[in-house]
């Protein structure tokens, strides 16, 4: 409980600097004319691969490393699912840079 405790007040001392860094993020995003689903979905899947990490962490601080394991394979197929879209238009933005595809 204790790993549980310091982790969450380590993390409400450095909330203040994460939203900057997002608001940073979407500031450059809109300069770059980036739709902002995509940023927000980058963003979500940032935030899962850390959750995942800190669950991963403590279960094995506990001595549960088989349940460990099980967390950083759900966070992965999470950020795969999440990832999804946003793969599919690179690869039609590169499919549509190449001459002679329809």
């Amino acid at each position: 409980m204790l790993v549980v405790f310091v982790g969450c007040v380590i993390f409400l001392f450095l909330i203040d600097q994460v939203y900057e860094i997002i608001r940073m993020v979407e500031r450059i995003a809109i300069n770059a004319n980036v739709n902002l689903i995509y940023v927000e979905t980058i963003l979500k899947i940032i935030g899962i691969a850390y959750i995942a990490e800190f669950g991963a962490q403590i279960t094995k601080d506990a001595g549960q490393g088989a349940i460990a394991s099980k967390i950083e394979l759900g966070g992965k197929i999470l950020i795969l699912t999440m990832a999804i879209p946003i793969l599919t238009v690179i690869i039609e933005t590169v499919l549509g840079m190449i001459p002679g595809s329809s």
